[in-house]
């Protein structure tokens, strides 16, 4: 199998708040889906490197040394080009809604302004893009004073300070700047107008300004800070400035084992990952996002009928989620196929939802504002049905596609559903029917002990009258369901390194799921065992295991969801449940580190 032209983890990530691009290390836009993040492609060649289409950008230098970084506390991206004879770099951002210099007339778009830093260097650029998940190769025409791109639905416009050339499939350009000499391109909205040097020049400094201003709301102050605020922006971006729902990941199927079939799309918004980042947000002080989310899932539950109060996941705007299907004409990323876009686990039952969905509730209500009355009566109608139904099978927390099964997470996470109402009522003087609440509370707590077991050992496994270990139990020291220092936890602990762990990489099971191939290590697992360790007071442990984690982020401090034994990206990418983990067990051990700190702080 030949190597791909970019691998997953050489990728830094721009977006707007509505979607977000893929830029490689040389430069090239190899993904991107227009005009939303769950939308179609217009760049894909990242999943098919012949079909896909892509935006390249590159000097003429012979042996230049590639480099990207972000400008500080901001998500414009700027990669470098250095060579004997002259050296560049490129810097590539979607102005914000509200940071565009000409709101009256902005449109949304993609800005690429390219600088000469030394000698005289020559460019090459070429902008393919192809429509609907390359379905569709657009018309290209020179059209008032740049190109149009045509297609049967969507219609795009490039711009730029230097001639293009309109080709059969693509646009093109070749031109040369000296030392101190910039150009720009712009790709945007058929409604996109030309704009000037001076517009250009305010709307980088406006989307700029803006993401310093957000990165300035944090109230974090600890031991790695700058890697606590890439993640903080990363996970920024894949939220939507618009409705205020929160994508589990920027792109879809990126493989989690290469060449097999585990390849899903993540351009949705899971209860479940959605409501781990409210915490990781509100940690960090940034409660206005929790809020929006709040309001979101609201709207969701609102909408929902009694016997099925809040799916598990939904399409970006709030409405259902996409049925999965196959690409059969992309080749997939290194031959790794079906390309798929939607995801058939919509459909799942996974009971553990409720619980994080309840936690972010109940965290927003201690950091942020009071819940409403229309709000707690909707909590209550979750909680009933949590009740109802939480000593039945599901798909759990890795969304098993075989048989439903009792998992040990999704007991837990109900168990958390049922104590965070509790918390909620009491703090707030809610109407609750609290004794029964705490009877089907307590009831969990007993099957778990009961049920979850090790018929040997003792420690907790994966399912009920189960033995295979699984990394999702590390949540139960994490939500407070078990002591940190609970000696059957310790024992489920110390099993989970003999079994799950390889070094720094840990597995999310061992067990046979039912699918293609194996996988990667999961990298949240990483950090959830890192922060049960500190938890346990094995900090020297702790601390070795976050750095390892910390080393499988790439050059730019963004996380994958999986990787590889090399330690290498697998999954989609970036991927916000791994940059929330992160934050999580970073935030504790940071405090845990603390010569001030007290055990029995509350997070």
């Amino acid at each position: 199998m030949a190597d791909p032209l970019h691998t997953i983890g050489d990728h830094g990530i721009i977006g707007d708040l509505e979607t977000a691009a893929l830029v490689a290390g040389d430069a090239t836009i190899d993904y991107l889906c227009w005009p939303a993040l769950d939308s179609p492609t217009i760049f894909a060649e990242l999943l098919d490197e012949q079909k896909g289409g892509a935006f390249m950008l590159a000097p003429v230098l012979d042996r230049s040394r590639q480099l990207q970084l972000y400008v500080p506390d901001t998500n414009v991206l700027l990669t470098r080009w250095m060579a004997e004879e002259g050296s560049a770099e490129v810097r590539d951002l979607m102005p914000l809604p509200d940071a565009r210099a000409h709101p009256d007339r902005a449109a949304r778009c993609l800005i690429r302004r390219v600088t000469v830093t030394r000698g005289c260097v020559r460019f090459v650029m070429r902008c393919a893009p192809r429509f609907d998940y390359a379905r569709e190769v657009p018309s290209v025409e020179a059209a008032q004073g740049g190109i149009r791109f045509a297609g049967s639905g969507l219609s795009l416009r490039l711009f730029a300070s230097v001639p293009l050339v309109a080709e059969s499939d693509a646009a093109a350009a070749d031109f040369t700047l000296r030392a101190g000499e910039s150009a720009w391109l712009v790709l945007g909205d058929d409604a996109l107008i030309c704009p000037d040097d001076a517009a250009i020049t305010a709307d980088i400094a406006a989307t700029s300004e803006a993401w310093r201003a957000w990165t300035r709301k944090s109230t974090y102050d600890g031991r790695w800070r700058e890697m606590m605020t890439r993640s903080a922006l990363a996970l920024k971006l894949l939220t939507s400035a618009r409705h205020g729902s929160i994508a589990a990941a920027a792109t879809f199927s990126l493989p989690e084992a290469t060449g097999a079939g585990r390849n899903w799309d993540y351009r949705a918004t899971w209860i479940r990952d959605a409501s781990f980042t409210v915490y990781a947000f509100l940690r960090l002080g940034y409660v206005d996002e929790a809020e929006h989310f709040n309001r979101w899932a609201a709207k969701r539950v609102m909408a929902a009928d009694p016997e099925h109060p809040i799916r598990i996941m939904y399409a970006i705007d709030g409405s259902e989620a996409a049925d999965e299907q196959e690409l059969s004409h992309l080749a997939g990323h290194a031959g790794s196929r079906p390309v798929r876009i939607g995801n058939a686990a919509h459909a799942q039952t996974q009971l553990d939802i409720f619980g994080e969905l309840l936690d972010s509730v109940y965290l927003s209500n201690k950091y942020g504002h009071a819940i409403s009355h229309e709000g707690w009566q909707h909590v209550r109608g979750i909680v009933d049905h949590v009740i109802a139904h939480w000593q039945e099978p599901d798909a759990g927390i890795w969304e098993m596609r075989g048989e439903p099964r009792h998992f040990l997470h999704s007991r837990v996470m109900c168990w958390v559903a049922l104590d965070r109402a509790i918390r909620l009522a009491h703090q707030r003087s809610l109407p609750a029917p609290l004794v029964a609440w705490a009877e089907a509370r307590d009831a969990i707590v007993d099957d778990v002990w009961t049920n979850f077991r090790h018929p040997e050992h003792g420690y907790f496994v994966q399912e009920r009258g189960g033995r295979e270990l699984d990394a999702a139990v590390l949540m139960m020291p994490l939500v407070r369901f078990v002591s940190s220092t609970d000696p059957v936890w310790l024992t489920t602990l110390d099993a989970i390194g003999a079994g799950l762990r390889d070094d720094g990489l840990v597995y999310r099971y061992c067990n046979a799921d039912g699918l293609e191939g194996g996988e990667g290590a999961f990298t949240t697992c990483t950090f959830w065992y890192a922060e049960c360790l500190a938890r346990a007071g094995r900090m020297e442990e702790a601390e070795m295991i976050l750095a390892k984690g910390m080393a499988y982020a790439n050059p730019l401090g963004l996380f994958s969801e999986e990787v590889d034994r090399r330690g290498l990206a697998l999954g989609n990418f970036p991927q916000a449940l791994t940059h929330l983990a992160f934050i999580s067990a970073a935030y504790f051990i940071d405090r845990r580190l603390d010569p001030t700190y007290r055990p029995n702080w509350q997070p």
